[in-house]
């Protein structure tokens, strides 16, 4: 008889546990907080990119949805090696070697990838945000090649139809409350006042990023004060249950993914949005202009790298300005290079023919503080360097005490625009530890019977940043080994 697994949640990396758990033979049922309209967890929240090892375009042909697409023909994709996939997660934590779950998703990412492939699960380059055009030719820069078709609601779907398709079924409005044990084993859950019985539960219910409480509790700072970019269901309480049968707390629970938001967004994205819209509160264009905070500084080096390695830092670093927000400033000289979610018809900005007139606009800001800051900074731009968005062009500033290391441009050609922003939330980093088949870890060092995870619970991934698109592949390396492990009772 064939094991029976339940799945707590419903995103990327539950879907890919439930088809992983099908695959080796279990029968599986997916238990969903939210409605069906709000099903998904973070992953419809996102654009869908996925960060992944592979060669060179021989990898990625075989995942796309449109293989004949004519725009292959002059792109270079280059190849994004491990040891580049290794280096980029070394420079976000913060000295630490790479850890055993890092280097589980670096070797299991481009087989994850072809995996997801086989199930139906298409691909398409990212050509309007992480690729430039260069001499006639798509020159693809940062090691973020594709994303889901239709983004992340795409992958949602994609990933759901086969789940359905291999024999899952999913309830909604189906909040597990407990888990259920017996002797030390866990045997199913609580949904209220109903048990629901299981050889094996998987948690992939997200982290603690939707509970002010929470944040407060386990991260201090200023994170109470952040903008939630996803769900407002992940309040924790996959941390909270395995915790509660004595799970071991690991990885970094101070710190989280967070990036630049509009400082005018609802909580929670924007749910009254589309799902494929909501990510259009996002802010991440700071590379192409300067960030300025209430007292008219700079305090970031807006082109310290490219934004895929910067934004999760910086949304940190704009919470912790003064007011918790900042201003980002452009020319007209790049706004056509500015991703579609600043022409957003939500996006707030002000807009001026001059320095002098956009500084006044800016609530909340020192006009005069601003002002010298935008001046000393024109000033002090090398002018004797190219402006190449495609790599880091070392257009950088002089005599600055805080440089801008690449794609620094003298601000002069009106109209000039001003976006407001805040650190907005997306998911957080401490979680659980997990063994090499995603069973659940004690704090005394075994593994708990019957107790899997995979996704945001999984800690030790990531710490002090993040490369842009790991989290997904993330989830789904890890679903994948929780799914295969649940079923086979590993």
């Amino acid at each position: 008889m064939s094991k029976q697994v339940i799945i707590v949640g419903s995103g990327n990396a539950a879907l890919c546990a439930g088809i992983a758990a099908l695959q080796a033979g279990a029968g599986v049922l997916m238990l969903e907080k939210a409605d069906q309209a709000m099903a998904g967890g973070n992953t419809q929240y996102t654009a869908g990119a996925m960060r992944f090892a592979y060669d060179g375009a021989q990898d990625l042909l075989p995942l796309l949805k449109d293989p004949a697409d004519p725009r292959l023909k002059t792109t270079d994709f280059g190849g994004y090696t491990k040891a580049k996939f290794g280096e980029d997660l070394l420079a976000f934590n913060g000295g630490r070697p790479l850890s055993v779950e890092q280097e589980r998703l670096i070797e299991n990412s481009l087989p994850a990838m072809q995996w997801l492939g086989g199930h139906g699960v298409k691909f398409e380059p990212i050509y309007s945000r992480q690729s430039f055009e260069k001499d006639g030719r798509h020159v693809f820069w940062g090691g973020l090649t594709l994303a889901a078709e239709n983004e992340g609601t795409g992958l949602f779907e994609m990933e759901l139809a086969a789940f359905e398709r291999l024999g899952g079924t999913i309830r909604y409005d189906s909040a597990v409350t407990e888990l259920a044990t017996k002797d030390g084993r866990v045997i199913g859950v609580h949904v209220g006042d109903e048990m629901i019985a299981a050889d094996a539960v998987i948690l992939a219910c997200g982290g603690f990023e939707a509970s002010a409480k929470m944040r407060a509790d386990l991260m201090g700072g200023n994170w109470e004060q952040a903008k939630v970019r996803g769900t407002p269901h992940n309040t924790g309480d996959g941390l909270v249950m395995a915790h509660a049968l004595g799970a071991e707390r690991y990885g970094l629970y101070g710190n989280c993914h967070a990036t630049p938001m509009d400082l005018h967004m609802a909580d929670f994205g924007g749910l009254n949005l589309p799902h494929g819209e909501r990510k259009n509160y996002r802010k991440i264009c700071y590379f192409l202009g300067v960030m300025l905070n209430a007292d008219g500084d700079r305090f970031v080096d807006e082109g310290e790298n490219f934004r895929n390695y910067t934004y999760a830092q910086f949304g940190k670093a704009v919470l912790d300005q003064p007011g918790h927000f900042a201003w980002q400033v452009f020319d007209a000289k790049v706004d056509d290079l500015l991703y579609a979610e600043y022409r957003f018809h939500d996006a707030h900005f002000v807009q001026a023919d001059t320095l002098e007139e956009l500084c006044a606009k800016m609530d909340g800001v020192d006009a005069n503080g601003a002002m010298d800051t935008l001046q000393a900074f024109n000033a002090a731009v090398d002018a004797g360097t190219d402006f190449d968005p495609t790599i880091l062009d070392g257009k950088g500033t002089r005599g600055l005490e805080l440089p801008k290391s690449n794609w620094a441009q003298i601000l002069d050609k009106p109209p000039f625009k001003a976006y407001p922003v805040t650190g907005g939330i997306t998911f957080t980093y401490g979680g659980l530890k997990v063994n090499d088949a995603g069973a659940v870890m004690h704090a005394q060092g075994h593994a708990i019977d019957g107790l899997y995870a995979c996704g945001e619970l999984v800690g030790g991934v990531f710490y002090e940043g993040y490369p842009g698109g790991s989290g997904l592949t993330s989830g789904a390396v890890f679903g994948q080994i929780a799914g295969k492990g649940a079923a086979l009772g590993h």
